[in-house]
């Protein structure tokens, strides 16, 4: 949960966070899991602190931020193996949709491994894809959280941990996806078309 006064501050937070992951993710890989490895850090340690002071929640978060931030910064091969593991586990549960019911241990963790070593194999593309996705959905949470009216966040602050998706139902909701696959689309294509490479790909390059 975190404090009304730091909402607009964080979902500013999100909005540049985002843009620089959509658009510039592979360039900047090491700092993206850095800053994701931070929100997902402060998103965890609020949610486990749940209602408090307002310093006791910018603490936590700040603390939790801090840890997921090196662990992720200093773990830049775990990054891309976790990228590619959470890839795999997301296409069986989609895959299995039709049969019903939840797909069986074993083989979720063994398309895991192959999305694992498929994202070691093909570093470059799956950072690419995951960060230009990963970073326009990161942006619409901000975008929205904007939007969002003062009475909508005092409500968030007061009775729910942060929500870090857009919350659109309806046949409105629609435009969501639409302008998450068009932005998604266009930070894949400026990556794809900007030189460079991550810090790791400049070292062997030496």
């Amino acid at each position: 949960m975190l404090p009304l006064s730091v909402q607009v501050p964080a979902s500013i937070v999100l909005l540049a966070g985002g843009a620089m992951a959509c658009f510039a993710g592979y360039r900047l890989f090491r700092l993206v899991l850095g800053v994701y490895g931070f929100i997902l850090g402060a998103l965890l340690a609020s949610a486990f602190i749940g209602a408090g002071s307002t310093w006791t929640l910018v603490l936590a978060a700040a603390a939790g931020g801090a840890a997921g931030a090196l662990v992720l910064f200093a773990g830049y091969f775990v990054g891309v193996a976790l990228i590619g593991a959470g890839v795999g586990y997301l296409l069986v549960n989609l895959a299995w949709k039709p049969f019903g019911g939840d797909p069986h241990w074993a083989v979720v963790l063994v398309v895991a491994a192959v999305g694992a070593i498929a994202a070691m194999k093909f570093q470059r593309y799956v950072i690419i894809l995951a960060t230009a996705f990963a970073g326009a959905w990161t942006m619409l949470i901000g975008a929205a959280a904007l939007m969002a009216g003062p009475g909508a966040r005092a409500a968030s602050a007061s009775s729910d941990v942060f929500v870090v998706y857009p919350n659109y139902t309806g046949p409105n909701g629609t435009w969501v996806y639409v302008a998450w696959l068009a932005v998604a689309l266009t930070g894949t294509y400026v990556q794809l078309h900007t030189g460079g490479g991550t810090t790791t790909a400049r070292a062997r390059k030496r």
